[in-house]
Formats: structure tokens, sequence, C-alpha cells
């Protein structure tokens, strides 16, 4: 075995011999660009406490991370395509890990924010390049339980990254948890020279640089105004934000469609398989990241669950993403992508519902079933769109395919943590309001009403005072449950009413197809 392979995969007389160690290798660069966000959820406490981050802070250190990832995946899967795909997967990891390596040493808020945008950039180049280097390696034939298991790999990210960040608080600071990303991404980079093949467009052309502009310009102002408005109020920088976002798409579709090389070819949106299965992914991510991130919350803030607990009773998601992944393997040659989306965003839509069955009564076991339902729904439903979408790019614009697609699923879910985390916190605030606005001090309720966190937080205070101080917060812990139960149950009805209404329009809009790009009729 050679000690980096170097003829490029095109070139190639026959089917890579190994592709399927590529594809591990694939698998665990993706696994480490999810893990970075879903790791947070469970170290976010911890930096809080530590670094004393008020809640427009604790977010920044989340946007830090997800602004240039979403706003870049474009523009990066572009420039693989013309350089080298493998290129900017190592790059990327090379990035990603410096991020890493500065987030663990970071004392202060700042540098935090800076090794999550670092992150940032390295995940916008390693995520559209791990779709575009699996389309490219393997066959047809094979292609779609590839992706399936690319697929499967972001849904056990969804476990994995709360339960290792879990482990590692068990005894060590928040800063391990930006410090496992250093080994892993070593490994796969070692391991990507080793076993993954060169691969770049064969007639690349020039790159459309004033495309890629406009589209950082606008996804990445999208994405912020989406973040900030919900969470902080629609004041002048999310409105400004969302105003260029705007233009910057407007101008954009308009310099693409004018162009003789564009970056992402408009005329592509006509078609339904394309549209549909783009905005199946984004619907989906948006109910299903929405439901995790407020039922993750739950578990933690409400019943009491620690980090690693918290992240062992999320393995039976990554359990069921697997099974339904399996699943769609064997079914989608048979039943065709319409039939297996719909049927998998259904699915998700009964698992986000069960959810509005949520009081202060509710256990473990009221989540198990929907977090089921979710992780099979994810495994139904997402590789048949992405194979979809990948199987109607030519080889030489594989990147701005997978680009295309990462996009999506960022968008979708920051979206839904965004919107459906605002309509929670609203939620919960008019609840506690009510039910204690009238026995606290002015300041200690403006903390109780921020989040559930800050109301067990004031609890605590109000529990070291003499006197009654045990009573009155023992009663302030049974208000913030009950109201943060409440608002799970509330948004978890809009949130249900969004997924329904996305399924009928997803069917609605995809035609009756089999496998990518081939009709049934």
């Amino acid at each position: 075995m050679p000690l980096v392979v170097s003829t490029p995969v095109d070139r190639m007389t026959g089917p890579y011999p190994r592709r399927r160690w590529a594809l591990l290798v694939l698998c665990l660069s993706l696994l480490i660009v999810v893990m970075a966000n879903t790791s947070l959820i469970v170290a976010a406490p911890d930096m809080t406490r530590d670094l004393g981050l008020d809640s427009s802070q604790l977010q920044w250190v989340i946007d830090g991370y997800t602004v240039p990832y979403a706003a870049l995946m474009l523009v990066l899967g572009a420039v693989g395509d013309r350089y080298s795909r493998r290129g900017g997967l190592l790059a990327g990891l090379v990035v990603f890990a410096a991020g890493a390596v500065l987030g663990s040493l970071a004392d202060s808020t700042g540098v935090v924010i800076a090794a999550r945008v670092i992150m940032g950039v390295g995940a916008a180049t390693i995520m559209p390049a791990t779709l575009s280097l699996l389309v490219a390696t393997f066959p047809r034939a094979e292609r779609a339980r590839a992706i399936t298991a690319w697929t499967a790999t972001s849904g056990l990210a969804i476990a994995v990254g709360p339960l290792v960040a879990g482990w590692l608080l068990e005894d060590h600071g928040w800063g391990s948890t930006f410090l496992i990303n250093v080994p892993v991404a070593a490994v796969a980079f070692v391991a990507a020279l080793t076993v993954v093949p060169p691969s770049r467009a064969a007639t690349p052309g020039r790159l459309d640089l004033v495309g890629g502009l406009l589209s950082v310009v606008a996804v990445g102002a999208l994405v912020y105004a989406i973040i900030e408005g919900p969470h902080f109020g629609w004041g002048a920088g999310p409105v400004s934000a969302a105003v260029v976002a705007g233009a910057a798409l407007v101008a954009f579709v308009l310099w693409e469609l004018r162009h003789p090389r564009p970056l992402v070819s408009m005329r592509l949106f006509r078609d339904r398989r394309f549209s549909g299965s783009m905005l199946a992914v984004l619907l989906f991510f948006l109910g299903t990241f929405g439901a995790i991130y407020y039922a993750t919350q739950h578990l933690q803030f409400v019943l009491g669950y620690g980090p690693l607990d918290t992240g062992v009773r999320l393995l039976p998601l990554a359990g069921a993403v697997f099974a339904g992944a399996a699943l769609t393997g064997l079914l989608t040659p048979r039943l065709g992508v319409k039939v297996m989306v719909g049927v998998g965003m259904a699915i998700g839509t009964v698992g986000v519902l069960l959810l509005t069955r949520i009081d202060t009564g509710s256990g473990y076991a009221d989540f198990l079933t929907p977090f089921l339902l979710l992780g099979f729904a994810i495994g139904l439903s997402v590789s048949p769109c992405t194979d979809t979408i990948m199987g109607l790019f030519p080889e030489n614009e594989l990147g701005v395919g997978g680009g295309l697609n990462d996009t999506a699923l960022e968008l979708g879910g920051s979206l839904g943590i965004a919107v459906l985390g605002s309509l929670l916190a609203t939620s919960y605030r008019d609840e506690l309001t009510g039910t204690v606005g009238d026995r606290l001090p002015p300041e200690a309720l403006d903390t109780a009403r921020d989040s559930v966190g800050g109301a067990l937080g004031v609890a605590e205070r109000i529990a070291a005072e003499p006197g009654a101080g045990a009573e009155a917060a023992g009663q302030l812990v049974a208000a913030a449950h009950d109201a943060f139960a409440h608002a799970v149950a509330q948004t978890s009805l809009v949130n249900g009413v969004i997924m329904a209404a996305g399924t009928v329009v997803v069917l609605l809009v995809l035609p009756r197809r089999g496998r990518a790009g081939k009709a049934e009729d």
C-alpha cells in the first residue's frame, strides 16, 4: 500500500479498490464537523459559568461557528472542484484542528469566539469536500449506499457529540471538548492521504468570483439575521442583515442567470427533483434539529441529567438513524424517492407532535419514543434527498452540489434552533412571569425569565438566604420546571404544524421518480 494515493480517481480504469476505506475517512471527517456543534449543547453550561458569559456572548460562541460554516460551504465547494477536493479536505482538517487547539487554550470570551470562527471556516471546507469526494470515488451503482452511510454519520454525531463531551466533562474542563477534535483530525488527515484519491473537475474553467462573493454575503447575512433576530429582537443589526441578505440574494440570482459559467445554474431549480429535495432537507432539519435542541434542554434542566447522562439518553436516536438508513437503502430503489421522503417526514412530524404531551410529570420515557421516531425519520429521508441532489450535478460541479446540499442542511438547522428556540423562550418567559412575577425582585425576575438555567441559578441564591429561603427556592424551581415543560409542549405544536405543512408542500413539488435522476413513468 503506497504511503500517499497520487493517481486521480478519474484516471483509474475501474472502480477505486479502497473506496470503502476512503468512505470511512470521509465519514470520520464529517463526524467531527457535526460533533463540534452538538457537543456544545452539554459544554455550554460549564463554559458560561467559567467565562461569565451572558446570553448574547453565548449566542456568539454558537454563531461564530455557524455563520462562516453556512456562508462559505458553497464557494469552498466550488474551489475544491477547480483545484483539489482532497486538498480542500486536508486544508479544512488543518484549519479545524488549529481552531480546536486555540479553543482548548482560551481563557476569555473573545478567544473562544475566534476559535469557533476558525473551526467554522475549516468545517465549511471539510463538509462539501466529503460529499463531493464520496460521489467521485463511488460508482453510480454503489453511491446510494455510500451516501446512506454519510447521512447516518450525521445522525450518529447528534448523539456522540453530547456523549463524548459529557464523558470528558466528568473529569476535565470544557476546553477538553475542543481538544478531543485534534487527534481525530490528525488521524483523518493521515488516512486521507493514504486511502482517499485525488479528485478535481476535468475541465474546471474560471471560478465565478463575483457569484461566490455574493453567495457568501447572502447566506452569511441571512444566517446572522435568522439567529440574532428571534433571540435578541429585530433591531438595527438583524434588520440590516436581513436587508443585505435579500439584496445580495437578488443580485446573486441575476448575476448567475447572465454569467456564461455560473457558480450555480439557476435553471436547476426548475427541476422538481432538485427543488423538492432541497426543500425537504431544509424543512426536515428545521423541525428535527429544533426539537432535539429543546428536548435536550429539558433533559438537563428539568429532569436534572448531567452531561454524560444526557449523551447516553440520546444514543437511541443515533441507533434509530442507522435503522432508518439501512431500510431506506433497501426500499428507495423499489418505492422511489418521493414515497421515502414523504413517509420519513410524516414519521418525523409524529415524533415532534408526541412532544406536545410533555408536562412536569413527564420522565425520560416520554422522550424516548419521539427520539426514536426522529432518528428513524432522519435515516429514512435524508439520504434519498442527498442522492437525488448530487445525481443532478455533473462531475465538474460535485463540490458545488455538496455545498448546496450542506447549505440547505445548515440553514434548516439554524432556522429550527433560532425560530423554535425563540418561540420556546417567549412561551417560557410569559408562563413564568404569570406565575412568579409578583414574588421576585425585578433583577432576579429578569434573570429567571431569561432561561430555565437562569431561574435555577436564582433559586440557588434564594435557598442560601436565611429564613424561608428553601421554601421560596423550591417554589421557584417548580414554577420554572412547569413553565419550561409548558413551553416545550407549545413549541412542539407549532413545530409539528410546520413539519406537517412542509411534508405536504414537498410531496406536491417532488415528481414521481425512482432513484436520483431516473423516472418511473
